[in-house]
């Protein structure tokens, strides 16, 4: 039990610095209108000299690892699969094959420019799926030795940004290009990142153009799951786990992802328990990149170069490219 306690106290300091930076974050999201993922990975990264001093350390990568992958398994609840079948066969096969020809391209691309395959992974997963929960849920399955926290990063502050200038582009090449309502919800929802731009976008279009946007959107969320397992038992070790390393078994937090999704589809989580566990992983997600922004140095960052800032960018024109040639093809 005195080592219980000691264990405790030894994350106690690093995991209060973490959520104190989420609470902060949370409010200045609040006054600027502005993602709160992106003011967390900013302010931890503006505090990266707290993690200097060794006694915030194990309190701090619990944050950016435990926590994160609590997070990630309460993702399961925002799950709908009635939304999904509502939609038909056509637009869910135009966006499945886009985000399966984007992945590819991505991790062609990362090898063109010399950086490595778990990058081109994270950052092409993050785009295809769901941004920054896609990129935190694809993070926790890639192998330590190769990843690095920069790159995780880079891939927030990337996708954050590029969601939000999509938020207001789109809509105008939407316009320029004469798309109907239902398409357009198509476009949206099938090529911006984030849920809240994708929300954003959608609804200034027109009511029906968010809802098909906002469904098209649960579509990508809801395929998170078998990404997140593909890559895990692309990226694995044989044998027991390793240090560096993922384990050959089903991390638990996927399987809890799983069942959450089964049980809230099936009726048997109360819609304010689902609200209240949807609001606790969203909280959670924001102690975690936090405690990710404040392990990450600037100069890391800057280390990279401009090739990954080229590499998210073109992943997000390919994807947007790909979804209209499946709009005017097959649609």
């Amino acid at each position: 039990m005195s080592n219980f306690f000691a264990k405790c106290n030894s994350y106690y300091s690093g995991v209060a610095i973490s959520v104190l930076i989420a609470i902060a974050s949370g409010a200045l999201a609040a006054r600027y209108d502005a993602p709160v993922m992106l003011f967390a990975l900013l302010l931890g990264l503006a505090l990266h000299f707290l993690y200097e001093s060794p006694k915030h350390q194990a309190g701090i990568n619990f944050s950016s690892r435990a926590v994160l992958r609590f997070a990630v398994a309460l993702l399961g609840v925002r799950i709908a699969f009635s939304d999904i079948v509502s939609l038909g066969i056509t637009p869910p096969m135009i966006v499945m094959v886009s985000m399966a020809l984007m992945m590819l391209f991505g991790i062609v691309l990362s090898k063109a420019l010399g950086l490595s395959r778990v990058f081109g992974v994270l950052s092409s997963g993050s785009v295809a799926v769901c941004g920054v929960s896609a990129a935190a849920a694809i993070s926790t399955v890639l192998p330590r030795k190769e990843y690095e926290e920069k790159f995780f990063a880079l891939t927030v502050i990337g996708v954050t940004t590029l969601s939000t200038i999509a938020m207001v582009v789109y809509p105008l090449i939407v316009a320029y290009l004469g798309l109907p309502d239902d398409l357009a919800g198509v476009f949206i929802g099938g090529s911006i990142h984030d849920v809240a731009q994708v929300v954003g976008a959608g609804y200034s279009i027109s009511p029906e153009a968010g809802d098909i946007a906002t469904y098209i959107k649960l579509l990508r969320v809801a395929l998170l799951l078998p990404i997140v397992m593909i890559i895990f038992f692309s990226f694995k070790e044989r044998g027991s786990k390793m240090e560096g390393g993922v384990t050959t078994f089903i991390p638990l937090f996927l399987i809890g992802f799983f069942i959450l999704a089964v049980l809230n589809n099936i009726g048997l989580i109360p819609a304010e328990v689902a609200n209240m566990i949807k609001t606790l992983s969203s909280w959670c997600l924001v102690v975690s990149i936090a405690a990710i922004g404040v392990k990450t140095s600037l100069k890391q960052i800057v280390s990279v170069g401009w090739k990954p800032v080229v590499l998210i960018t073109a992943e997000t024109l390919v994807f947007a490219v790909l979804i209209l040639a499946g709009i005017y093809l097959f649609a």
